[in-house]
């Protein structure tokens, strides 16, 4: 099968155009090695690119990306954890002091859980994974909302949850303690390109005013 004709020539694009511009750059990311100080947990969604979003040079953000940008809790239970084993080795070998968890407006994951509709289903990967949301769920009452009001409440709660099972870990809850890492929460509207980040005082999220 033919390797994705967008994959190459995107790729030629980047050997004639990025590469030359900052080839200094990736000797020395090579050679030196990396040392982000921020890591950023987001979704797997195409449209929502950390290092697009915040215009990131290579070797400066530390990106983890699954379905609904879920941070599970702690469980040493022997099983495998990628998310775990990703935050273990950017709080204790990278020694991020930012840690950022960024979700986004019309998330699929979330919308399915909502609805309780595919692709999730009981028996596969998805449903399990979605399943670590509950808590965010029985936080977020659907009342008068409408759909749209409701989901991007769950979606913001979700952050939360995600930042609350952060703390979960005892080796980063003790970082935390300290000052050494700052955790942070973050929104991005798909249609507007807004941001938000998380007051953890007001618990609400509070836009970043674009320049104009």
């Amino acid at each position: 099968m033919t390797f994705p004709q967008r994959l190459i020539d995107g790729y030629n694009a980047f050997t004639t155009g990025r590469l030359p511009q900052e080839q200094d750059h990736y000797r020395a990311l090579a050679e030196g090695g990396q040392s982000p100080q921020i890591m950023l947990i987001g979704c797997s969604d195409s449209r929502v690119s950390p290092e697009v979003i915040f215009d990131a040079r290579p070797g400066e953000l530390f990106v983890v990306r699954n379905v609904a940008n879920i941070v599970p809790p702690y469980a040493p239970d022997g099983q495998a954890h990628g998310v775990s084993a990703a935050l273990e080795f950017g709080v204790a070998t990278l020694k991020v002091k930012h840690i950022v968890v960024l979700g986004h407006a019309l998330c699929g994951g979330v919308k399915a859980f909502a609805e309780d509709a595919a692709p999730l289903s009981p028996g596969d990967f998805i449903g399990h994974w979605m399943r670590l949301m509950a808590p965010a769920a029985e936080k977020t009452p659907r009342g008068t909302l409408s759909t749209a009001d409701y989901l991007a409440r769950l979606e913001q709660a979700n952050i939360v949850n995600s930042l609350d099972n952060l703390l979960t870990f005892p080796g980063l809850s003790k970082l935390i303690e300290r000052g050494s890492v700052v955790l942070h929460g973050a929104y991005f509207g798909v249609a507007t390109g807004e941001l938000s980040v998380l007051d953890r005082t007001s618990g609400q999220f509070q836009s970043i005013r674009r320049a104009p």
